[in-house]
């Protein structure tokens, strides 16, 4: 019996593949160690009881998850995951990886993040490599939605916002600039708060400051993450999460103006990363 997560920020897809391949799929909070220690993985893993009942007694886990992009990183995520499988074969490793792999078909391809944080990288079916690093939602994550919920955020505190946008959020959220503050620099997973905005932006995506905001992002996103690639205009370029689905007309519009040849936008990559697992790891 086999367990594969892919983790972001904000959500862990969990799945569960017995020895008939039968599949079960369970969901918790995102695990990142850059915010997240062992302890807290396990316990929060632990709380969820259906969850932990079935899978306990795995025999291998496969756990790729943001921020997991070195061995001192992957080791808080796998501490936490050891003490709660014990008998369990653990492999932890980076999103990236699990975005290549779910969008591989078998020739080499960028392969791109836009959810709650962005990143990208070229997978040849060996070697993963990337051209630019992820920098995170303070400094980068172009295009995410943490970036444009901190785009929104800064307009409403810069009396920046339209109108009838800025009277439906204060309606909704309040006129409290300090608990933007606090939230934004004081409480932790400001990168996950500042995301959770794009419901928000999605009611108004009509409006032309919404549009411009997403285009802009979009445009910003493959200029610096997919252009950076010598092989941009002659392989495709895949993208997974809810960000590039959601907004995948500007996406579109975007890869066009950059020349890069658009390949699969999938909202959620678990399915295709287990069946990668199944085809070529396990029956290896």
């Amino acid at each position: 019996m086999i367990l594969i997560a892919e983790s972001g920020s904000t959500k862990t897809d969990w799945v569960l593949v017995n020895d008939q391949n039968k599949i079960t799929i369970f969901k918790t909070m995102g695990f990142n160690p850059f915010f997240h220690s062992s302890k807290f993985i396990a316990e929060k893993i632990q709380e969820n009881q259906e969850f932990y009942q079935a899978s306990k007694n795995v025999d291998k886990l496969y756990f790729y998850g943001a921020g997991c992009s070195s061995l001192e990183m992957n080791n808080i995520v796998k501490s936490g995951l050891k003490s709660i499988f014990p008998n369990t074969e653990i492999s932890v490793d980076h999103d990236l990886l699990a975005c290549a792999l779910s969008t591989y078909q078998g020739e080499p391809a960028i392969s791109c993040i836009l959810g709650t944080g962005s990143n990208s990288c070229y997978y040849d079916g060996q070697t993963l490599r990337e051209e630019v690093p992820a920098i995170a939602y303070v400094l980068g994550d172009e295009g995410s939605g943490s970036f444009y919920g901190k785009k929104l955020l800064r307009d409403y505190l810069y009396n920046q916002l339209p109108e009838s946008i800025k009277v439906d959020f204060e309606d909704q959220f309040g006129s409290a600039k300090s608990e933007i503050f606090e939230s934004v620099y004081m409480k932790p997973h400001a990168n996950v708060y500042l995301a959770s905005f794009m419901k928000f932006l999605n009611r108004h995506y009509h409006h032309e400051y919404v549009i411009e905001m997403i285009q802009n992002g979009m445009n910003e996103f493959i200029k610096i993450h997919v252009c950076c690639y010598p092989e941009y205009k002659s392989v495709k370029t895949h993208f997974i999460g809810s960000i590039s689905k959601i907004f995948e007309r500007e996406l579109i519009d975007a890869a066009a103006n950059h020349g890069v040849i658009l390949g699969g936008i999938i909202q959620k990559p678990v399915d295709n990363l287990v069946n990668y697992h199944l085809n070529y790891i396990e029956a290896s």
